[in-house]
């Protein structure tokens, strides 16, 4: 953990004995390599993960061919055939994505029981993603390198004798993995490798670690090495996913050219690392006691204003650590099992989403670069899926994908997720919300929304009896409705999805033919419907009856992410949406369905409805002693979910922004009367500092543009004028 003083926020979390399960190990990550640090002086294991190991299963991956059938299923549905679209697909069996894995464990053992008789402790200092573990002289540290794309570990200790191996041997690991060692002397060192083909599969994986040691007398023990009389060791890890084999000479070169030196490879990280980390910082005026616990201690003390703190340092830490090559899966960056719950898939109908939610107030450009790169990559197939599917141009996103396939081809009869159309939209708001807080347009993001602008076009060729388009088939993940089967017509997320598609198209594109016509294209689209309990329904269509009781919250996509439903320019429309959210079950108790609807109810300015939603994820024991979460109360089905979404939550309850408006305390829960967030970045290009008390609170804007924007606190609405370049402060009597 940091040197920071328990009188402030503690960037950083530590326990007083190693982790006993990777579930508890501590993570460090630059994007791309991960690792799961146990922290054990007498068998020190570093699991190591990369975003691009992903198991061929022999699935297949093309999208279904079924655009010719298209016109005759919505002929069916517009007549009122509710079941139409159950038999709208290939035949083929339901397929998983390519399942997310481990790589191995670097294994670092001493003789049995030494330093067993010392103090221990194991920390991990979120400022810097350097985990460390001490025990008496011993010490560990082991960081992931986003200057030099390396796993670093130094160990250090009088006279050290250890045995160093790469261990392959972790659970679920296949029986047929084909396992190949190399060990060999150089003169910086001894290098060794580890080469794993999968079963049945051209495909493989290599991992080489340069040992350099310093002192004593360095023995090959294949396929390991023996380290005799050491001052300390440095091992520098790679992993490379690859089909055909792989040039370990070269890779070992490369690792020989990288600094010989710990704290020289930790410099070049921390001028990346730190910098992005400490952008954004929470202060809840915590209880400097609570602070100095350890985490798996604080987490027992769901209401403690320090462990909320320490969640969205966490949450900001892990996030960043997990986001490069690709943003977060659905273990982060992280697993140390290979049996990953859903495939450790980037799961695109919620739970991705919700994890990068905070990257642009958060100020995490990097956690909005990933996905970006995951989204360019994957439009050559996102054009497959539209072609296929709907015989449309455009793109069409899929609901999972391993980060190699974008293609639609995870679906069946009660999850026919290839019928969902709003995942470009969602996937690309981020985007757009990052082009706003720059006050620039990504080039590429507006061609993306061109894109999808067009699928539309095509795609949009029904009207009801009014005159309006029709969604149809249309689906809201991952519900039905109450009379009818899972693809139907008019779902309230796709609705939201087009419209806000095509008039953010347009925006990308003023003055041109395509964006009048995008324009026009959204106005014909239906309006929400609200239901007969006052709700906003979930399906546009009549007659089409709502399911309550579900994790996911699709249909107020309008409310959050989106800024088309607000209690300000919308009220009637969010009063029902507020209708709906307190109408709506926890279903299964998934950490994503608790925190959506905190970030819908904050949105609303319900912070009654934020703090239980909260109170269900801190009360139901869904993190681990890592501050990693899981996927179920009990700590069941590791999963990064909560854990990064939690700042977005926090944040929404304290600042809300959109291109024209700052919203101020909006939905802060009462547990917590007095506090500051710093360097929160909004829509209208400014960062925000704020501060709140009882008394009143107090926030300084710095704009990068001269704009006008409307402020809004508890006490209504006023204009507001900025300056670039000039400071602004605000003063608030009351929030």
């Amino acid at each position: 953990m940091s040197a920071s003083t328990t009188r402030g926020p503690v960037h950083g979390t530590w326990e007083p004995h190693p982790a006993a399960r990777w579930e508890d190990a501590f993570l460090s990550g630059n994007g791309r390599h991960g690792t799961l640090v146990f922290g054990d002086p007498n068998d020190d294991r570093v699991i190591v993960t990369h975003h691009t190991l992903v198991r061929p299963n022999g699935s297949d991956t093309r999208p279904p061919r079924l655009a010719a059938g298209l016109a005759a299923l919505q002929d069916r549905l517009l007549a009122g055939d509710l079941t139409a679209a159950e038999d709208f697909t290939d035949g083929r069996p339901h397929q998983w994505v390519q399942p997310f894995h481990p790589a191995f464990q670097v294994r670092v053992r001493q003789p049995s029981g030494a330093g067993r008789q010392y103090a221990y402790r194991r920390c991990v200092d979120f400022a810097t993603g350097v985990v460390e573990a001490t025990c008496g002289q011993w010490t560990s540290r082991v960081f992931v390198s986003r200057a030099d794309d390396v796993i670093v570990q130094h160990v250090t200790a009088p006279g050290l004798t250890l045995d160093l191996s790469l261990d392959h041997r972790l659970p679920g690991a296949p029986a047929g993995l084909g396992i190949g060692h190399g060990a060999v002397l150089t003169p910086e060192g001894a290098l060794l490798s580890l080469r794993a083909r999968y079963p049945d599969s051209d495909r493989a994986f290599t991992g080489v670690t340069l040992v350099a040691v310093t002192g004593g007398t360095t023995t090959l023990t294949p396929p390991g090495v023996h380290a005799e009389g050491a001052a300390a060791v440095l091992l520098l890890t790679r992993v490379r996913r690859h089909t055909g084999e792989l040039d370990v000479v070269a890779e070992g070169r490369s690792l020989r050219e990288l600094p010989a030196e710990y704290d020289e490879l930790l410099d070049r990280h921390l001028a990346l690392h730190r910098t992005a980390y400490h952008r954004v910082t929470l202060d809840l005026a915590a209880d400097p006691a609570e602070r100095a616990l350890p985490g798996s201690e604080l987490l027992k003390r769901t209401r403690s204003a320090a462990l909320l703190e320490r969640l969205f340092a966490a949450g900001r830490y892990h996030l960043l650590s997990a986001s490069g090559l690709n943003p977060p899966r659905l273990t982060g960056l992280w697993t140390g099992d290979w049996n990953t719950a859903w495939s450790g898939a980037f799961t695109n109908d919620a739970n991705l989403n919700l994890q990068t939610s905070s990257a642009a107030a958060a100020a995490l450009p990097e956690v909005t670069e990933a996905l970006a790169s995951l989204v360019h990559r994957q439009l050559p197939h996102w054009r497959d899926n539209a072609a296929a599917v709907f015989g449309t141009r455009g793109v069409v996103a899929p609901a999972h994908t391993d980060g190699e396939s974008g293609h639609s081809y995870h679906f069946s009869r009660e999850y026919p997720l290839h019928l969902w159309t709003a995942g470009a939209d969602w996937l690309l708001k981020p985007l757009v919300d990052h082009d706003e807080t720059r006050g620039e347009r990504d080039p590429r993001t507006a061609a993306a929304l061109a894109e999808v602008a067009r699928f539309y076009e095509d795609f949009l060729t029904r009207e009801d009896r009014h005159g309006h388009l029709v969604v149809v088939p249309s689906y809201s993940p991952e519900n039905r409705p109450a009379n009818a089967s899972w693809g139907t017509l008019n779902a309230a997320m796709d609705l939201s999805a087009a419209r806000h598609a095509l008039r953010t198209a347009a925006d990308y594109h003023p003055g041109t033919p395509d964006a009048d016509r995008w324009r026009a294209l959204a106005d014909r689209l239906p309006p929400h419907r609200t239901n007969e309990d006052g709700a906003l329904a979930e399906w546009a269509w009549p007659g089409l009856q709502d399911s309550y009781d579900h994790r996911h919250l699709s249909h107020l996509y309008g409310v959050w992410p989106l800024d088309e439903i607000t209690p300000y320019d919308t009220p009637g429309l969010a009063a029902a949406a507020h209708r709906a959210l307190t109408l709506r079950g926890a279903e299964n108790d998934s950490a994503h369905g608790h925190l959506h609807h905190a970030l819908v109810a904050a949105r609303l300015r319900d912070g009654e409805r934020v703090a239980h939603a909260l109170g269900q994820v801190l009360d139901g024991d869904f993190f681990h002693a890592s501050l990693m979460s899981a996927h179920y109360p009990n700590r069941d089905v590791y999963n990064a979910d909560a854990a990064h979404t939690l700042p977005a939550v926090l944040i929404e309850t304290l600042v809300q922004s959109t291109p024209h408006r700052l919203v101020l305390l909006p939905a802060l829960p009462t547990a917590y009367p007095s506090g500051e967030l710093r360097g929160v970045r909004t829509r209208f290009g400014a960062d925000l500092d704020l501060v709140w008390s009882p008394d009143g609170a107090r926030a300084v804007l710095r704009p990068t543009r001269t704009l006008r924007i409307e402020l809004r606190t508890s006490s209504g609405a006023e204009p507001l004028d900025l300056v670039a370049g000039e400071d602004h402060a605000l003063a608030l009597r009351e929030w």
